[in-house]
């Protein structure tokens, strides 16, 4: 298959890789194509949604390699020759180590308008927790580069979705990855394979193109409320 290569890392059920996945299968995600689905948890479902899709998948344990955890990632996104790397819903905090290695190449979706209920510690039900106790009328969820701060990356593309008026933290995370984040990952994750497809140099060409401005693909989009 051509175009960029991605990877994706997960923890649980995998609902945002089945988006990918969907997407693929749709043509939504036509620059890349899911390439590895990695899992730091033994029985995580994701896997069997990769497994069923035809994904390649990869287990790797933080209890088996220690110190050793990130190195083995990198060495199987290297052995699959991974361009683009997505988090979704991979519970594990990378450290600055493991993401200066992949500069603009990392992808994370996050179930709030950053800057607001983000950073270490938000994830989970508990960032729908905070909104609703501080009253928030709109929330929304958030792709973003990753970098060695949490939640700290530079913005790919946003989308709000209101808040109703009897929410409980469990309706307003299912609103907002149904309305939010199975939209707004496919079209990140198509957006930044797309223009790193255009950053590749011409077939018969040694001279590269230019590289893609940051400035183009960190565009804010959908802001609008649902």
């Amino acid at each position: 298959m051509k175009g960029q290569r991605v990877g994706v890392l997960v923890s649980g059920g995998g609902t945002n890789l089945q988006a990918l996945i969907d997407a693929q299968e749709k043509g939504i995600l036509r620059s890349g194509h899911i390439a590895l689905v990695l899992s730091n948890k033994a029985g995580a479902y994701a896997l069997t949604r990769a497994e069923q899709a035809g994904i390649p998948t990869e287990l790797v344990l933080r209890s088996a390699y220690k110190e050793g955890f990130e190195d083995k990632i990198s060495e199987l996104l290297e052995k699959y020759a991974i361009d683009i790397i997505v988090l979704a819903g991979f519970m594990a905090i990378l450290t600055e180590r493991f993401t200066a290695r992949y500069p603009k190449r990392i992808l994370n979706v996050h179930p709030s308008l950053i800057p607001a209920f983000c950073g270490k510690g938000y994830y989970g039900l508990r960032v729908h927790e905070e909104a609703l106790a501080r009253g928030i009328k709109v929330t929304g969820a958030t792709v973003h580069f990753v970098n060695e701060i949490p939640d700290g990356g530079e913005i790919i593309m946003q989308k709000a979705v209101n808040v109703h008026s009897g929410d409980t933290p469990d309706t307003l995370q299912k609103r907002v990855m149904r309305l939010a984040e199975w939209k707004l990952l496919p079209a990140a994750v198509e957006m930044v394979c797309s223009e790193r497809e255009k950053g590749k140099p011409e077939q018969g060409k040694g001279k590269k193109k230019e590289e893609p401005s940051c400035s183009r693909i960190s565009t804010r989009c959908g802001t609008s409320p649902i």
